[in-house]
């Protein structure tokens, strides 16, 4: 009966370690993508705002992060694994808050098209 304790609670154990360290990389791949998606705003000199995908990699990589820190709340033991899983995640989480924020920001250019060195060189 204890070994079958022992092998529940390490699989327990291991589908925690293994969600986190999915949601941790998932939350890095999705603050990378929203980076990446940066060139969406402005299209011949014209500020569009914030794509869709810009909305949804905002909004999904903060939702990962926090999966993970509530994760790590449910842990039981010590599963190092994991803390280190959540310190990461809760670094990404203050990058992620301050991509959110950039996503409903008002226009950077003031409301001019090709302000700045761009207008110079159109």
């Amino acid at each position: 009966m204890e070994s079958i304790r022992l092998t529940t609670t390490s699989r327990r154990r291991d589908g925690l370690l293994a969600g986190a360290v999915l949601l941790t990389v998932l939350s890095a791949a999705l603050l990378a993508a929203h980076v990446s998606f940066d060139g969406d705003t402005f299209q011949h000199c014209r500020y569009l705002g914030p794509s869709t995908r810009m909305y949804v990699t905002a909004w999904a990589g903060p939702l990962c992060s926090v999966a993970v820190l509530v994760a790590h709340g449910f842990r039981r033991g010590r599963a190092r694994p994991v803390t280190v899983c959540a310190v990461l995640a809760l670094l990404l989480l203050c990058v992620q808050v301050m991509a959110l924020y950039w996503v409903y920001a008002p226009d950077p250019s003031g409301g001019y098209d090709c302000s700045g060195i761009a207008g110079l060189t159109q």
